[in-house]
């Protein structure tokens, strides 16, 4: 399971790095402003699961999942807006997050979305790893 090495970090951020979409928009993260302060572990790679407590494997493959410095697991919506709080260039959309209503729309954005990932991401593949049902 591929990690960055990160003794204390700001925020851990689970993503399917087999899925060609994901993987691309993790890597947007990951060359942001910040982003030294986040561990990334790619739970689509083989190995053994290094998730912690509450979090499996294909759990974390199905939907996207961070855990807060206290241990806290949060996913979807909310955890898009951890991730955006601990990358200064992406903290005005975690602020937006905070407005009435904002954060339940964006969850039920991300649920629109889920189905649709696995047929998207399809179509970016291109020669790399499979995203078939596990992309959720």
């Amino acid at each position: 399971m591929a990690a960055h090495a990160n003794a204390n970090p700001a925020l851990t951020v689970y993503y399917d790095g087999a899925c060609p979409l994901c993987a691309a928009e993790i890597r947007l993260y990951r060359r942001s402003l910040g982003a030294g302060r986040v561990a990334w572990v790619d739970v689509g790679a083989e190995g053994p699961a290094e998730l912690g407590a509450g979090l499996t494997r294909a759990a974390a493959r199905a939907r996207f999942h961070v855990r807060r410095p206290d241990g806290a697991l949060v996913s979807g919506a909310a955890g898009f807006a951890a991730l955006w709080a601990v990358l200064p260039r992406w903290r005005l959309l975690a602020r937006l997050t905070r407005l009435p209503g904002v954060l339940a729309l964006g969850e039920i954005a991300y649920r629109l979305f889920l189905p649709l990932r696995p047929w998207i991401a399809r179509r970016l593949r291109t020669g790399g790893p499979r995203c078939d049902e596990t992309c959720g």
